[in-house]
């Protein structure tokens, strides 16, 4: 891949509830394409990569102080849209003895739903396409987005992949933001054919094809005709497969202690693209994503501090 100097990450992010229902909870922010642009912003700073977040927030208070947060991590808001009279999703997380975790969200009327709710082509998104190395999106940002909205992100990855960008798909399925599984179906397969890198967590590829033999849906998923390949197992080696290449296995990292597995993908995402847009082989890249992936799920909450991974960074 070379190093391109501006990558773009579209979809959600919420503010975060931590805690017990009826007991104290701390609040914060989080959203799986949002995590993934901080640790690909962290990642990637030492390869000159320009990071931008692009979703939409309304006018409120809430949104000013999400802006700020993301400012203060480096990434650029220039591609974020201000929807009056909107305002961020909210989401809980409850975590058990194992660290999985237990989500509730409010979010129908989340500001992201309606990024592409203005003209064709007037969104800052669509208007500087021309200036974007890569794209970064994931099966929940297709999931929040109407049909027609979902529509033109595909017309933008597509131009984006025709130039020769880089547009990376994450897999993320989450059922009930869908109306039926066969939308979802329909879209993963329309946005895995126009993506050139695919990272994909094998339990959500069963769940999304109703497919209970994992071995049966790694070899369809390892079919797939995405040139660049990426498989998570959990702890199970990480697969790559590159395009007229073996499939090649990656070793996770040994945890002692997991204390919550929020992030885990998206850390895994972050860490990966940066290693590959800064020139690294995509054997390097997945040693570098499983690394990060487990010191994040040894923290709590999506978004851990960037002094927990500054020895990841050197």
């Amino acid at each position: 891949m070379g190093s391109p100097q501006r990558v773009v990450s579209f979809g959600e992010c919420m503010l975060e509830l931590q805690g017990q229902a009826f007991g104290t909870m701390q609040q914060t922010y989080g959203g799986d394409t949002l995590n993934t642009a901080v640790y690909l912003a962290r990642c990637g700073a030492r390869h000159g990569l320009q990071v931008d977040y692009a979703t939409a927030l309304g006018d409120d208070p809430l949104s000013d102080g999400l802006l700020q947060r993301w400012l203060a991590e480096g990434l650029g808001t220039g591609l974020v849209r201000r929807l009056p009279g909107r305002l961020p999703g909210l989401y809980l997380i409850e975590v058990d003895a194992a660290g999985e975790r237990r989500f509730s969200y409010w979010r129908d009327q989340a500001a992201a739903r309606a990024y592409f709710d203005t003209a064709e082509g007037s969104t800052p998104l669509e208007q500087q396409a021309d200036q974007i190395d890569a794209l970064y999106l994931s099966g929940i940002s297709l999931a929040i987005l109407p049909p027609a909205g979902r529509a033109r992100l595909a017309a933008l990855a597509t131009r984006l992949a025709q130039r020769g960008a880089v547009v990376a798909f994450d897999n993320n399925y989450r059922p009930r933001l869908w109306p039926d599984r066969a939308t979802a179906q329909a879209a993963f397969v329309q946005f895995m054919g126009i993506a050139t890198v695919a990272l994909v967590t094998l339990d959500d590829e069963m769940a999304l094809w109703d497919q209970p033999d994992a071995q049966a849906q790694l070899q369809r998923t390892l079919a797939s005709g995405c040139p660049e390949l990426v498989v998570k197992r959990g702890a199970q080696p990480t697969l790559v497969r590159l395009a007229g290449q073996p499939v090649q296995a990656v070793a996770t990292e040994r945890v002692e202690r997991v204390v919550d597995t929020t992030a885990a993908g998206d850390s895994f995402a972050g860490a990966y693209l940066a290693a590959r847009l800064g020139g690294a082989d995509a054997v390097a890249a997945a040693a570098a994503g499983n690394r990060l992936a487990a010191r994040v799920v040894q923290h709590r909450g999506a978004v851990m501090p960037a002094a927990a991974m500054a020895d990841l960074l050197g």
